[in-house]
């Protein structure tokens, strides 16, 4: 009998691969001077796995620069971030263009991170009988989504053209953790780059066990008495900042995102003729080339 056929759903985390490209690839410009290396990796990264994995499914998501709910949790979140450069604005802009170019669905919802739109497909979608999802990024935040193989999570690496793929078993002989249990380590070790604060004097040593034995973060807060004296003592009064915490670590998986069925992200055949065209007005020669292969 024949085996039957896995769809793919692959969500890629826009935000988050533009600026990876932004900071790794060296500067460089379109035939009238526009700052253009984070598009020129997004199109590289894209064309890549799309030949290599033939996603049935595709979708986009995007940060909005409003606040979101996570702002009015704690006015402090990413606070310490400095403004974004003035030559990453247009391409994030212009990122959009790159995937109506390549005929993928761009999605944002606002109040909302992109993360929270890939956790709510993730959720909508991983029912599906003999589906699989591929979650496309450049930051280990989403691991939190990946469960068994049924949903992996794909991780941009220095190189650019290599990526990681993730399946729980990479996520715990990463971290020692389930994926369900990583807002959980969030909430107690915190997050410098998202400037969640976490418990203080707490660090991977203490949390991880911790979890591993306990198995979440309330449950943590429960033992304080039966966990050793010294460790209690560091999480006494603490339990509102590492709740606090986790909830802002949290994907949510609720975002009102407007997509109507699996079949408005089905991907088409690449246009060749209209990828080309535009490759070409942005001077990616060797991207036309690898194009046309």
């Amino acid at each position: 009998m024949a085996e039957k056929k896995t769809n793919v759903l692959l969500l890629i985390d826009a935000n988050a691969l533009i600026h990876r490209f932004f900071h790794a690839l060296p500067p460089l410009t379109t035939p009238d001077g526009q700052p253009i290396q984070a598009i020129y990796g997004l199109c590289g990264i894209l064309l890549k796995i799309l030949r290599e994995q033939k996603p049935e499914y595709v979708a986009a998501a995007f940060d909005r620069p409003e606040p979101t709910f996570r702002d009015e949790i704690f006015k402090d979140y990413k606070a310490h971030r400095p403004p974004t450069a003035d030559d990453l604005v247009p391409q994030i802009i212009r990122a959009r263009e790159v995937f109506e170019a390549f005929g993928i669905k761009s999605l944002d919802v606002p109040g909302f991170e992109a993360d929270d739109i890939i956790g709510t497909l993730t959720e909508q979608f991983r029912g599906e009988p003999d589906f699989k999802i591929v979650i496309l990024s450049g930051d280990n935040d989403l691991l939190q989504l990946v469960i068994d193989e049924k949903v992996v999570a794909q991780i941009v690496k220095t190189g650019l053209s290599e990526t990681v793929i993730y399946n729980e078993k990479g996520v715990e002989e990463k971290y020692g953790l389930k994926p369900n249990q990583l807002a959980d380590y969030k909430g107690m070790v915190g997050d410098t780059s998202d400037n969640i604060p976490g418990i203080k004097g707490v660090g991977p040593k203490t949390a991880q066990p911790l979890l591993k034995e306990y198995g979440n973060l309330e449950e943590v807060f429960a033992s304080i008495g039966i966990i050793p004296e010294k460790i209690s003592k560091k999480l006494e009064g603490q339990k509102e900042i590492a709740l606090m915490s986790k909830k802002l670590a949290t994907i949510r998986r609720d975002a009102p995102v407007a997509v109507s069925g699996l079949s408005s992200l089905a991907m088409e055949e690449l246009n060749k003729e209209k990828l080309s065209k535009y490759f070409t007005e942005l001077g990616f020669k060797s991207l036309v080339e690898r194009l046309n292969k």
